[in-house]
């Protein structure tokens, strides 16, 4: 039997993504595609809109149908009306929108008392598997290694530093005693600029098309480690997302991260 899907931000590149894999998959039935209720293609087809066939489904502006699980990769300003809505009908919820404020990251830890929610700032294996790494390197590291955080996505992401990037910093902050956020310093300019011991520099490049690029880069006098993660395709973190949704069918409520889903912790 199909497990019913609701996506989130359904007319964006990472939406449409994850229609076409779920559909492809045999194991989720779309049973809702929802985007921002302007949205030129509201109306149309989900299916169509993702290039995998008529689905029945058509884009929506607003959440009305309760599924199994809903994957959100919206905006943050849609992220309460869709803890709402989950909280509401009982609906699992991937929460794999970026950029959210303190009172979402509330909102998540009441509405995980009754449902079960994965949030991640980065649904792939690859970088989840760097998020439990580069906390302990820099603890074994020590204190005379200096730490810079290098991200790159593509022209059109609105959020700046990238989630993953602030979830490395919080992951080395978390290891090494450093009060996160005030040791980060964002970019360098001036003549006064010089380096302070302790802090994490933070940069961020809009280019092009750029999937997503990740470098933690740990320097002293001598020489240079760096870990780093490429994504070559949106379908890394679709299949991540997909991957988190399945695995909350049945799961008791919480709030879970992709270290739960993947047994990294």
């Amino acid at each position: 039997m199909e497990s019913t899907l609701i996506i989130h931000g359904a007319a964006g590149r990472m939406g449409k993504r994850l229609i076409a894999l779920a559909l492809e998959s045999g194991f989720w039935k779309l049973v809702g595609a929802v985007d921002h209720p302007e949205h030129p293609d509201i109306g149309k087809d989900a299916g169509l809109l993702a290039g995998c066939g008529n689905t029945g489904v058509v884009l929506s502006g607003r959440l009305e149908k309760k599924a199994d699980v809903l994957i959100d990769f919206s905006l943050p300003s849609a992220a309460g009306d869709t803890i709402a809505f989950c909280q509401k009908t009982k609906t699992a919820l991937v929460m794999g929108t970026t950029g959210l404020a303190d009172a979402h990251f509330d909102l998540l830890q009441k509405a995980g008392r009754t449902i079960p929610i994965v949030q991640a700032t980065n649904m792939s294996l690859g970088m989840n598997l760097l998020f439990s790494l580069v906390g302990r390197v820099a603890k074994s590291l020590g204190e005379d290694y200096d730490i810079e955080i290098v991200e790159a996505h593509h022209r059109h992401k609105k959020d700046a530093p990238s989630g993953s990037a602030l979830s490395l910093a919080q992951s080395i902050c978390e290891q090494t005693g450093r009060k996160y956020p005030d040791v980060l310093v964002h970019g360098r300019e001036g003549k006064e600029a010089l380096r302070q011991k302790g802090t994490i520099g933070m940069h961020a490049i809009r280019a092009g098309d750029i999937v997503g690029q990740h470098s933690v880069i740990y320097s002293t006098q001598g020489e240079t480690v760096t870990l780093s993660h490429s994504a070559h395709s949106r379908d890394t973190f679709a299949r991540g997302a997909l991957s988190a949704a399945r695995w909350l069918l049945g799961k008791a409520p919480g709030l879970y991260s992709m270290q739960d889903v993947l047994g990294l912790r």
